[in-house]
C-alpha cells in the first residue's frame, strides 16, 4: 500500500484505483476533488499504466492546471514534464498549431481576445453598410458565440435557427467574419475548440493519431462542460474509453454562458457500463450547513443524486441563521456590524464574504463599509490585461510577432498620436484591399510613395521604420529588451507623462509591470498566446479585506463566514431567469444558492428584506422560497423572520411552485432611501464624523466628499454620514 493512497478515504480511493474504463466522479462540495484528480493522474504514472505525454487532463481555469501540476509534482517527487494538462482553449490551440494548415491557419496564427472580436466583426458589418449602432456587433457576438459553443459552423446552423440582424441574416455575417479570420491568421476564442472539433470530426488520419496519443482523459469541472468541449471530448475518448470525468452536478450554475448540464447526466448513457463514484464526505463546512444545503438541493429534480455528510472531525457547530429585515439599508448595517464584531473577536475580514445573486445588491454594502471604514474589495473588476495601457502595449507586440495582425495594426498606427486622421487610415485600408495585403504591408507601401503627404506620411513613416528595428531588435535582444525600448521610442510612455490625470502614474507603473512579465516567458510568442487564454483576476490576495462578490463569482471558494443577503422572490430565484428557462432556471438557481451555502466552513447568515431598494426606488417584496425549502431542524430564525415566514406562508401559491412564474412586481415606492442633505457641504468645511472623527473636506463629487481627518488620514465618505462640526 503507498504512501499517497493512504491519505484517502474510501471513495476517494476508489476514484483513484479504477483506472480502466470510463468513470464519473460525482464530487460534492468541499469532499476532496482535487486531491483525487491529481491523485489520479500520479497513480496512472507511478503503476506505469501510461507515459506522461499519454495522459490528457483538461481544467477550465489556468489556475486549476497550475495546481494540478504542482500537486502532481508533489506527488512523483519531482517536476512534472512533457504533460498533455491546461484548460479546453489552451490544449485545443497546440492542437490546432500542430494541424494548423488543415484549419487553413499557419501555426503562428493569432488568437483575438473579446474587444478585437467585437472590432473585427464591425468592420464586417460596416463592410455591408450596416447601422452598428442600432444592430450592434456585440449582440450578433453573442449569437456567433453561442452557435460556436453548440459546435456550428455557418453552413451547419439550421434555417429556422437563423435570425435577422437588420437587413442581413445572422449566419452570412458569421460565415463572412469567420472569412475574415481565415484571411487574418486568426482564430477567436470559439474557434479554439470548434475548429479543433471539427477538424477531429472530419479527419480520420488526426483523429487516430490522437487516439494512439492519450490513453487516459481526466475532466475537471465536467458539469460546466458546453456541447462543444463535450462533442471533443467525447471524439477522443472513442478508442481507449479510460476518462474520467469529475464534477457535481449540484453546482451546474453557467447555462448563461453555455455549459450544459445534461452532458453530466447522460453520462452513462454515452459511456456504457461506466463506474459511478460518489464523494460525500465534506471537509470544508458544519454538520448543519451540510445538512441545510443537502435538504435544498434534494429539491431539484434533474441531479444524480448524493447526500453530503460531515467529513471534519469537529463537524458540529452553529445553524444557518435566516434573519430578515425592513429594508436593504437596515439589511447592509447589520452585516457590517456583524463583521466588525467577528474582527473584534480575532477574525480576518479576508475570511467573511457578502456573495450576491446580483450586481445592484453590492451598492448598499459599498456605501455602508466605505462610511465606516470597513476595508473591501470586489471580485469581478478589470483584469490586469484588460486595461487600455496594456492593451496597446501587447498590440505593439502582436504586429511585430505577427505582422499580418490588422487588429493589432489599427490599434498602435495612431497611438500616440502620429497625425494619421481619418483620411489616412482611409488610404491605408484602401491600398490593402487593392494590393490584397495586410494593413502593415500596405502602411509600408504608402510610406515609401507619395500617396500621403506632411505630417502623416512623416508619422508613417516613422512608425514602419521603428516596427523594423523593433523586430530586429526582438531576434537581437529578446523580447524584454524589445518591450522597454518600443515603449520608450514610440512615444508612449511620454504620452502618459505629459498626461496630468489622476491615473497616469499608475498606468505607467502598470507598463513596467508588463515588461517584469515577460521575464517569466523563455518568447514571445509563448507569452502571447498566454495572454490570449489567461483568465485569472489579478487581486492583492495578501490584504485583510472582506469579500463582496456574486455567487458565481465565489464558486470555488470558501470562507469561515458567508453572508449571503437578498433571499426574496425576484431577487434570488432571478425574476428574469425564470422568465426565461421556466423549471430548469428554477432548478439552477437552486444550485446557485446550494454554492453559496457551501462556502461556508462556520456559519452561513441569510437574510431578506420587506422592502429593497433597487436603482433607487424602493419595492416590496416577500422571503424567497428557497428559504422556507431549508430543513428547520438546522436553521435558527433571527429579528423578525418569524413574522417574515408567517408572511411567506401566507403569500399566493404561486410563491411555493415552479410554475406558473412568478409575476414581476412593480409597486415601487419610487422613494429614496434616504432624503438629499438640505444643506450643500463645501471644500474647506470642518465636519464630524462618527468613526473618524473631525476634518476638513478637500473635495466633493456628488454625495461623495474626501475628507482630510485629524487621526485617520484622508478618506472618502458620503456626505450623510457627516455633520457640521
Amino acid at each position: 500500500m503507498t504512501s499517497y493512497l493512504t491519505r484517502l478515504n474510501q471513495a476517494q480511493r476508489e476514484a483513484v484505483e479504477a483506472t480502466d474504463g470510463p468513470v464519473l466522479v460525482l464530487a460534492g462540495a468541499g469532499t476532496g476533488k482535487t486531491r483525487v484528480l491529481t491523485t489520479r493522474f500520479a497513480h496512472i504514472l507511478l503503476s506505469r499504466r501510461a507515459f506522461p505525454n499519454q495522459i490528457l487532463a483538461v481544467t477550465f481555469t489556468n489556475k486549476a492546471a497550475r495546481e494540478m501540476r504542482e500537486r502532481v509534482s508533489a506527488l512523483l517527487d519531482q517536476p512534472a514534464e512533457g504533460l498533455w494538462l491546461g484548460t479546453f482553449h489552451a490544449l485545443a490551440a497546440r492542437m490546432l498549431r500542430r494541424y494548423a494548415e488543415r484549419v487553413e491557419r499557419t501555426s503562428s496564427f493569432s488568437i483575438l481576445d473579446s474587444d478585437d472580436q467585437l472590432r473585427l466583426l464591425k468592420q464586417v458589418m460596416e463592410a455591408r453598410r450596416m447601422d452598428t449602432k442600432r444592430f450592434t456587433p456585440q449582440g450578433l457576438m453573442g449569437t456567433i458565440q453561442r452557435w460556436k459553443d453548440r459546435a456550428l459552423l455557418p453552413d451547419a446552423v439550421p434555417r429556422d435557427q437563423d435570425i435577422d440582424w437588420g437587413a442581413e441574416s445572422a449566419r452570412d455575417l458569421y460565415a463572412a467574419y469567420q472569412d475574415r479570420l481565415r484571411a487574418l491568421n486568426a482564430c477567436d476564442f470559439g474557434d479554439l475548440l470548434l475548429l479543433a472539433y471539427d477538424l477531429l470530426r472530419r479527419d480520420p488520419e488526426v483523429l487516430a493519431d490522437y487516439h494512439r496519443r492519450f490513453r487516459y482523459i481526466l475532466v475537471d469541472e465536467y458539469q460546466d462542460t458546453n456541447l462543444v468541449q463535450y462533442y471533443w471530448l467525447r471524439l477522443l475518448a472513442q478508442s481507449h474509453k479510460n476518462i474520467c470525468c469529475v464534477g457535481d452536478d449540484d453546482q451546474s450554475i453557467y447555462s448563461w454562458r453555455g455549459a450544459e448540464i445534461e452532458n453530466i447526466l447522460r453520462f452513462e448513457a454515452d459511456f456504457p457500463g461506466a463506474k459511478i463514484v460518489r464523494l460525500e464526505a465534506n471537509y470544508r463546512s458544519t454538520a448543519p450547513i451540510l445538512a441545510a444545503a443537502s435538504g435544498l438541493i434534494a429539491h431539484n429534480e434533474g441531479r444524480l443524486g448524493k447526500t453530503l455528510h460531515a467529513g471534519r472531525t469537529d463537524a458540529d457547530g452553529e445553524n444557518v441563521e435566516i434573519l430578515a429585515f425592513w429594508d436593504s439599508d437596515e439589511e447592509s448595517r447589520a452585516v457590517a456590524t456583524r463583521v466588525e464584531t467577528l474582527r473584534r473577536d480575532g477574525h480576518k475580514l479576508a475570511e467573511c464574504a457578502v456573495l450576491v445573486r446580483a450586481g445592484f445588491q453590492t451598492r448598499a454594502f459599498e456605501e455602508r463599509f466605505i462610511a465606516i471604514g470597513l476595508p473591501y474589495r470586489i471580485i469581478g473588476g478589470l483584469r490586469f490585461y484588460e486595461r487600455a495601457e496594456i492593451r496597446d502595449a501587447i498590440a505593439y507586440l502582436r504586429v511585430i510577432a505577427q505582422p499580418a495582425d490588422d487588429l493589432a495594426f489599427e490599434r498602435i498606427v495612431n497611438t500616440p498620436k502620429r497625425g494619421l486622421g481619418d483620411t489616412a487610415l482611409r488610404t491605408i485600408h484602401e491600398r490593402a484591399r487593392a494590393d490584397q495585403t495586410p494593413l502593415a504591408e500596405a502602411a509600408a507601401r504608402i510610406a515609401a510613395d507619395a500617396s500621403l503627404r506632411g505630417k502623416a506620411r512623416d508619422g508613417l513613416r516613422d512608425l514602419m521604420t521603428k516596427l523594423a528595428n523593433w523586430r530586429a531588435a526582438l531576434k537581437r535582444d529578446g523580447h524584454v529588451t524589445t518591450l522597454a525600448t518600443l515603449l520608450d521610442e514610440s512615444g508612449y510612455i511620454a504620452m502618459w507623462q505629459e498626461q496630468k490625470t489622476p491615473d497616469a502614474a499608475g498606468r505607467i507603473e502598470n507598463l513596467k509591470e508588463l515588461v517584469r512579465a515577460l521575464t517569466d516567458f523563455d518568447t514571445l510568442e509563448g507569452f502571447l498566446e498566454h495572454v490570449s487564454l489567461v483568465m485569472d483576476n489579478d487581486n492583492e490576495a495578501d490584504d485583510d479585506k472582506v469579500f463582496l462578490m456574486t455567487l458565481h463569482a465565489a464558486k470555488g471558494l470558501e470562507f469561515d463566514t458567508v453572508f449571503l443577503p437578498g433571499w426574496e422572490e425576484g431577487v434570488f430565484p432571478n425574476q428574469r431567469s425564470l422568465d426565461e428557462g421556466g423549471a430548469k432556471s428554477l432548478e439552477e438557481e437552486r444550485r446557485l444558492a446550494y454554492v453559496g451555502i457551501t462556502r461556508a466552513k462556520q456559519r452561513a447568515i441569510i437574510s431578506h428584506c420587506a422592502n429593497r431598494r433597487i436603482y433607487a426606488n424602493w419595492q416590496s417584496s416577500v422571503p424567497s422560497r428557497f428559504i422556507e425549502e431549508l430543513p428547520a431542524d438546522f436553521i435558527t430564525m433571527g429579528g423578525s423572520a418569524s413574522l417574515a415566514r408567517e408572511q411567506r406562508l401566507a403569500a399566493p401559491p404561486v410563491f411555493a411552485t415552479a410554475t406558473p412564474l412568478l409575476a414581476r412586481r412593480d409597486d415601487a415606492w419610487n422613494t429614496q432611501a434616504r432624503p438629499p442633505r438640505t444643506d450643500k457641504l463645501t471644500e474647506g468645511t470642518r465636519v464630524f464624523h462618527q468613526k473618524f472623527g473631525y476634518g476638513i473636506i478637500i473635495d466633493t463629487d456628488d454625495d461623495r466628499l474626501d475628507i482630510k481627518f485629524e487621526t485617520a488620514g484622508e478618506k472618502r465618505v458620503l456626505d450623510r454620514f457627516v455633520e457640521r462640526a
